[in-house]
Order: structure tokens, then C-alpha cells, then sequence
């Protein structure tokens, strides 16, 4: 990448209102980034985008722009910034530098990407109430059995090397995502080939035998774009018993013809994985536990398999056009769970995944825009957790269920300015599901299942000057029930036995989320922004009784997000952000049970990156901490409340750029023993996933 980008001053945010995310099919989320005159000197930009909007030439509205002008916290990372990150095994550390957000791998292999923000996704979700869309595609996986709950996401068919760009939505401000919005949601859009990506490859040695090898090939093929992405990764891992090897392919095909942009994406992934499970802290503070070890010396095991193929149409230019976005996928996971010396719990999914999304946006001059769109996505396969003894099934299953889930809907949001410096926002969806669940454990809880929600949003946006943005919104996301929620399993057992209990009346778990927040640039180079929310979940599933769930229940969230970044030069910029979790809890938990969630209090990050011209070639320096303090648990019977130990990270780039070559160094510290961000409270004490104290590795890349 031969450009540098710089965050847009708030002084160029055109008068006229930018809208709702059109985000069709991946066209959308473009960089709401400047080139910088200085832009030939650097390879690569280490600082995240936050900002409202962008001008354009013509002081119109620009395709994408939506998300970053909605009445609500919205960051935007791109290509240049994911280049300054050691992503490494875990795709999520591509969220490392965003306010706010907590996510990580469980380091239990391929098993999904935990995102957790404001309050919700405690552990164990893996990105479930944040809805995630890749490209125009959710990734949420319903009623999953071979990864986590239930909406979780699996990004790991992903590499650094296919994303463009992505955003990220705090709060369900947008009408544009449906199921699991509730936290709110990531929007990715994943790189074109031809002139913007160069072709390369690179190798990549880590510690504790991690092993990367990559190819990028990016042609122009008469006006068809093509880029391929090969990348084969394993890892022995820190843990006994813990490995990880996977495969990753991917190849687009972009070309614009008239007025709109086409686009054909197919991938490829396969991944066989060991997990070591989860350690005793106490013990392992008294020395009878070692943090290498296995969990009951039985490694978990699984894998996974994904083909998907995925076509998009979007607007060449501009925001005016129709959009649409159709996908196929071939989805199948498993993973297994140690539970003791001898036994395993045994996910497994496998389902064939159709959907499609269309519609229309039209803008109104410099005063407004409105978009219009439907979706609909079906979900069939086959779902269950088995109990494995010395590896080998058994006759007992937690459960067993045919899916047949269907979800469609429709979605209208605009953005009008009714004032030259205040612009109002609206927008609402309509989601239907219509489920057949086959309950092959308990054959009497079989039903279908037919229910809809409607999720309004409201919002405004007032510049009080050229240098300072308000912006404030109420607005309601949702989630859907879960199969095992509609229909129970009982406790573990064989196939076909009798009883079962089914709750086709359960509706969709709705929130409000409140938010009032600011933006401000008060001199050049410094940018701030702050937000406070207050969400409520007035109808939290949960379970009454055995085999009995219900929508009852209530949790409340509120807290405050702070981000302050300065560009000292276009060689030296600096980042530090803030988020304060005030209140996260169940307000009417059940007798002996706690009522705090399991989300850090506080999370810090804080970075700097350093860009200078030395010898014949360039360098790159990027320095980066992250910091959760205040996780609540309980142990103890009866149950009492402890705060898991504060989790300290340093990460640590440089990158030298040498004509066609590229040679980075990288590390990451842990300061504390016995480091874990992925901990579990039970009565008999903490439970955490161990990471090294320090490790490092080494790219060499070449382009051509």
C-alpha cells in the first residue's frame, strides 16, 4: 500500500446529511480516510479512523459513509492500520486498537472469535449480540453446537490479507443488521485485486512453532480484478496437547460494468485443532498445577469446514443505486470438550447456509438519503452435543435437532437535515422467523415456531461548530431464540426417549440502548470522542425451570467510552481510549445466584506508531498495551464475589521496507503470571486459559 492515511477533520464534514450505511453486498464501509501529500514516503498508516463523514468533490453523499454518520460511536480501520498489527493465529486482534472492545480467541483452537463490548457477549458467546457481516453476509451461526451458544461468529477463514476495511457500530443504531444486534455490529469488507493490492508472499516463523506461509496474487484482467489469497498456518502451541492446523483460500473477481460494481467471491477453509482446556488458578498460584498443562490431561479436539460462495452488486459511484448481495455456504464444525480424565462433550454442526439481500437508496440533493432493502437467510442441517467416554461416542446425547430456520425481513433508514447544522436519523426493521425443529433426543418437544419483532431506531446529529459534533439516539436490536430454547432436551440421554417440553410462545430477546455522545477536533491533530449508554434488556431469555425457558427477566448496562488520538506528524501519532463499564447485571437474579456480569469493568489501550526514512529503505515502528481490570466471578457456596486478576498485554512491530522486500519483527508480553484474558468463575475458584509470558516471531515478504 503506497498511501498514509489521516483521520478527516470534523471542519470538512459536508454540510449536507450522510447517511445510513447502504452497506450492499460489500460495496459499502469505504475508508473515510485522505491521502496524505507525503503519501509516497510510507507503506503503511498506523492509526485507527474514527469520524462522522467525508467530503466528497461534488459535496455529496459517498457510498459507505453511512456508518461512520450515524448518531452513534463508529470506528473504521483499513488496510493501512491492519498493516501495523501482528494478527498472528487470532483474526480478532484486528479489533486490538478499537474503543471499547474486548475480543480474543479462546485459544482453544479454531473455535470461534470472542467480541465483547458494552456490557454484553460474557464468556463462552464468541461474538454472539454483535452482528457481524462480511461482504453483505452474516456470520452468525444460530443455535450452534460445534462452537459456543448460540449467534456465535467464526472469522478464522479469514486472513489480514483479504480485509479492506471494516466498522465497527456501537450500540443497534443501524437498521441495516438484524439478529444478534443488540451490542451492535461489525461491518467488513474484504480487499479487490488489481492496482490497489499488490501481489506478494511471505513466510512467517513464531514462537512455540508457529509456522505461516502466504501468497497474494493481483491481476487486471481487462477491466476484471482478481485476487487470490492462499495462507496455511500451524501452530504446536504454549499448552501440551494444543495444536492448530489450518487452511485458508480465497479468490474475487471485481469488474464495473455501467453503472454499478459486480463482484464474485468464493472461499475455502479447513482447520483440525486440539484444545488444552482450562486450569485451576489456585492451584496453579500453589505450585501443584503447571500452566503448560492439559486440563484433566485429556486435549479437546475438532475441526472445521466452510465453503462459501458469495455475489455482489453494488453502485459504481456514488450512493444512488440499487444493491444486492446472494450467498451459498457449505458450514460443518465440531468440537470437543474435556470433562474429566475420560469423558467429552461433542458439538457438532453442519448446515447448508442460502441467503440474499437487496434494495435501493436515493438521495435527495444535499438535504437527505433514504435506503430500502430486504434480506432473507435459511439455515439447514443438523446440530448436536454427544457424549464422548476414552474418545469414542456414546449412546447419550445433550441434544439433537434437525434445523430448518428460516429468517427474512425488511429494512428502511434515512438521514434528513432539517437545520444547516442538525440532521435527524430513523429507521426500523421487520424480522420474521419460521422455524421446523425435529427433536430427534426428545421427539415429543418437536415444533415449528413462528414469531417477528420490529426494532425502531432514532437519532440526531447537531454541529455545534466546524469542531465539535453532538450526536444522541434511542434505538432497539434483538436476538433471536435459540432451538434448544423452543425446543428442550432434557438432561443427557439416548435418542428417541419419551418426555420433552417445547415453548413455541418464547419471543425474540429485545434491548433499548440509549446513547448521547461527542466528537471534537479543538486544534489540528487531535481528535476526541466520547460516548455514555444506558441499554435495557426487558425481556432477557432465561431459563424458569427445567426444560422451561421464558422471556423474563431484565438487565441493564450503562457505562461511558472516551478516545483521544493525536497526530503529531505524518511520521509520529499516538492513540488512548477508555471504556468504563458502570453497570452490568441481572436486576432481579434468582436466590443464590450473582447478579453481576462476567465483563471487565475497565479496558485501556493505548499505542504509539513511528514511521522515518532510514538508510535506502523505510521503517516502521508500532507499540501498543491493552489492559482489562474489574472482570467479576463467584465461587464458594455459599457463592461470593471476586474480581478475576488484571490482564496486561504489550505489543510490539517493526517493519523495514527495503525495495520489493518487507522484514517485520514482532512480540507480545504478558507481565503477569498465569496472564489470561479467557477465565471462568465456578465454586471452586478461578479457571483460565494460560497464555506465555512472551512470545515472538518474524515475517519476510516480497512483493512483485
Amino acid at each position: 500500500m503506497q498511501s498514509v492515511t489521516r483521520s478527516t477533520p470534523l471542519r470538512a464534514i459536508p454540510r449536507a446529511v450522510v447517511l445510513t450505511c447502504a452497506f450492499a453486498g460489500g460495496a459499502g464501509f469505504t475508508s473515510s480516510a485522505v491521502a496524505n501529500d507525503n503519501a509516497s514516503q510510507f507503506t503503511s498508516q498506523a492509526q485507527v479512523v474514527e469520524v462522522k463523514g467525508e467530503r466528497s468533490d461534488d459535496d455529496r453523499l459517498t457510498l459507505g459513509l453511512g456508518a461512520k454518520s450515524l448518531p452513534g460511536s463508529v470506528t473504521t480501520v483499513t488496510a493501512e492500520e491492519l498493516a501495523t498489527l501482528d494478527i498472528g493465529r487470532d483474526i480478532s486482534n484486528m479489533f486490538r486498537r478499537v474503543p471499547g472492545v474486548v475480543a480474543n480467541n479462546i485459544d482453544q483452537g479454531d473455535t470461534g472469535n470472542g467480541f465483547r463490548m458494552r456490557g454484553f457477549a460474557t464468556q463462552g458467546t464468541h461474538g454472539a449480540d454483535t452482528a457481524i457481516y462480511i461482504d453483505g453476509v452474516p456470520q452468525n451461526i444460530p443455535s450452534s453446537q460445534g462452537g459456543a451458544g448460540h449467534g456465535p461468529a467464526f472469522l478464522e477463514w479469514m486472513t489480514g490479507d483479504m480485509v479492506d476495511t471494516f466498522d465497527v457500530i456501537k450500540g443497534p443504531v443501524s437498521a441495516l443488521f438484524g439478529d444478534q444486534n443488540r451490542a451492535g455490529a461489525v461491518a467488513i469488507r474484504t480487499r479487490e485485486g488489481g492496482a490497489a493490492t499488490p501481489s506478494s508472499a511471505a513466510v512467517t516463523v513464531e514462537s512455540y512453532g508457529g509456522r505461516r506461509g502466504s501468497l497474494v496474487l493481483s491481476n487486471d484482467f481487462g477491466g476484471i480484478r482478481s485476487l487470490v489469497v492462499a495462507d496455511r498456518y500451524s501452530l504446536d502451541g504454549f499448552r501440551h496437547g494444543a495444536t492448530l492446523d489450518r487452511n485458508n483460500l480465497f479468490w474475487k473477481l471485481s469488474t464495473t460494468i455501467g453503472d454499478g460494481v459486480y463482484s464474485l467471491r468464493a472461499t475455502y477453509y479447513k482447520s483440525d485443532y486440539a484444545g488444552a482446556g482450562y486450569l485451576s488458578l489456585p492451584a496453579m498460584e500453589a505450585g501443584l498445577v503447571d500452566p503448560h498443562d492439559t486440563m484433566f490431561n485429556l486435549p479437546g479436539f475438532g475441526d472445521a469446514h466452510r465453503k462459501t460462495l458469495v455475489f455482489n452488486r453494488s453502485p459504481g459511484s456514488g450512493e444512488a443505486g440499487w444493491f444486492a448481495t446472494a450467498y451459498a455456504e457449505d458450514f460443518t464444525r465440531s468440537r470437543a470438550i474435556q470433562t474429566s480424565a475420560t469423558l467429552h462433550t461433542y458439538g457438532y454442526d453442519e448446515r447448508d447456509i442460502f441467503g440474499a439481500r437487496g434494495g435501493n437508496t436515493w438521495t435527495f440533493g444535499s438535504a437527505g438519503v433514504l435506503t430500502v432493502g430486504l434480506e432473507a437467510r435459511k439455515d439447514k442441517g443438523n446440530a448436536f452435543r454427544l457424549q464422548y467416554r476414552n474418545r469414542q461416542p456414546t449412546a447419550n446425547y445433550v441434544n439433537n435437532q434437525d434445523l430448518d430456520l428460516l429468517t427474512y425481513g425488511t429494512f428502511i433508514q434515512g438521514q434528513y437535515r432539517i437545520l444547516p447544522t442538525l440532521k435527524l436519523h430513523g429507521g426500523a426493521r421487520y424480522d420474521r422467523f419460521e422455524y421446523d425443529l425435529i427433536n430427534r433426543k426428545l421427539p415429543a418437544a418437536s415444533t415449528d415456531y413462528k414469531a417477528s419483532v420490529v426494532t425502531p431506531k432514532y437519532g440526531a446529529i447537531w454541529s455545534v461548530s466546524p469542531d465539535v459534533e453532538l450526536f444522541a439516539n434511542i434505538a432497539q436490536g434483538f436476538r433471536s431464540p435459540a432451538a434448544e430454547q423452543i425446543s428442550t432436551s432434557g438432561s443427557l440421554g439416548p435418542l428417541g426417549a419419551l418426555g420433552g417440553r417445547s415453548n413455541p410462545g418464547i419471543d425474540p430477546s429485545r434491548v433499548r440502548s440509549h446513547d448521547i455522545g461527542f466528537n471534537a477536533q479543538p486544534f489540528e491533530g487531535l481528535s476526541m470522542s466520547g460516548a455514555f449508554y444506558y441499554i435495557q434488556n426487558d425481556d432477557e431469555i432465561i431459563n424458569t425451570a427445567p426444560d422451561v425457558f421464558v422471556a423474563s427477566g431484565q438487565t441493564t448496562r450503562r457505562g461511558i467510552e472516551l478516545d483521544l488520538r493525536y497526530h503529531f506528524s505524518s511520521a509520529l501519532n499516538t492513540y488512548l481510549s477508555y471504556g468504563r463499564i458502570l453497570r452490568a447485571q441481572l436486576d432481579n437474579p434468582a436466590p443464590g445466584t450473582g447478579a453481576r456480569l462476567s465483563v471487565p469493568e475497565h479496558t485501556w489501550k493505548a499505542g504509539v506508531q513511528y514511521r522515518t526514512a532510514m538508510g535506502p529503505g523505510r521503517l516502521s515502528l508500532s507499540g501498543d498495551v491493552y489492559v482489562t481490570a474489574g472482570n467479576p466471578y463467584y465461587m464458594g457456596a455459599p457463592l461470593y464475589e471476586r474480581d478475576m486478576p488484571t490482564f496486561v498485554q504489550y505489543d510490539m512491530k517493526a517493519t523495514y521496507d527495503l525495495g520489493k522486500y518487507q522484514g517485520s519483527l514482532f512480540a507480545t508480553l504478558h507481565p503477569h503470571k498465569f496472564a489470561s484474558d479467557i477465565a471462568y468463575g465456578t465454586a471452586g475458584g478461578l479457571l483460565v486459559t494460560t497464555v506465555p509470558q512472551a512470545t515472538a516471531g518474524a515475517t519476510l515478504r516480497y512483493f512483485f
